[in-house]
């Protein structure tokens, strides 16, 4: 019977090749991706995600962890194709026109990831007519938007009105977060969903997917 613990510690170190190394002995030995994925990976994030709420690591050590993370999950993703594994759901992320800020969109990407669910990364500079047509594409569940400068917070409005006008915005949430948004603008604007970090919302919208 496998091991998960070093898989789940080589992710929390954020050491990669430790990581990948031991999915692959893994997956010689005959484990499932899908033991792999949910009793070495996601509760990685999850001690990655706690130790980050508690401030016993911060946001380098997180992006490291969330480096292994993306490699070991590309590394199984077949596996979990021919499984038969589906995602508990479908997240859109994108940092809003006018903004190339990344680094908070790619927290919360690597945190859904690592909640099981299929994140589509649309980049930064993302325009509305991109969200939308994604959304309907993946047939998202959520849509999160991003802007770390109060100039391109506003754009966010946009997004919303244009789901609204696309007659779209009851077929999906639309969650908005970085540095200069509040729960009070977001609620404002008409968008769904709110969180102060990347830990929370990802809970929240697990929580979503239950209900």
């Amino acid at each position: 019977m496998t091991d998960f613990k070093p898989i789940t510690q080589a992710l929390v170190n954020g050491n990669q090749d430790q990581t990948l190394s031991l999915v692959e002995i893994a997956l010689e030995n005959g484990t499932s991706a899908l033991d792999i994925l949910n009793k070495g990976l996601i509760p990685g994030m999850d001690e990655v995600g706690r130790l980050w709420m508690s401030s016993d690591i911060f946001i380098p050590e997180v992006l490291v962890a969330a480096r292994a993370m993306n490699l070991a999950g590309s590394r199984i993703e077949k596996e979990l194709v021919d499984t038969g594994f589906k995602p508990i759901g479908t997240a859109i992320i994108g940092t809003v026109k006018g903004d190339l800020h990344d680094i908070g969109k790619n927290l919360v990407g690597m945190m859904l990831k690592g909640k099981g669910f299929n994140v589509i990364d649309l980049g930064v500079d993302v325009t509305k007519e991109d969200y939308l047509d994604a959304t309907k594409k993946h047939n998202a569940n959520f849509v999160l938007c991003s802007s770390l400068i109060t100039t391109t917070m506003a754009y966010m409005e946009d997004i919303v009105q244009y789901f609204n006008d696309q007659a779209y915005h009851d077929k999906v949430k639309i969650a908005c977060g970085g540095a200069p948004v509040t729960e009070v603008y977001t609620k404002k604007i008409g968008a769904d969903i709110y969180a102060d970090d990347a830990v929370t919302l990802a809970n929240m919208l697990v929580d979503m997917m239950k209900e």
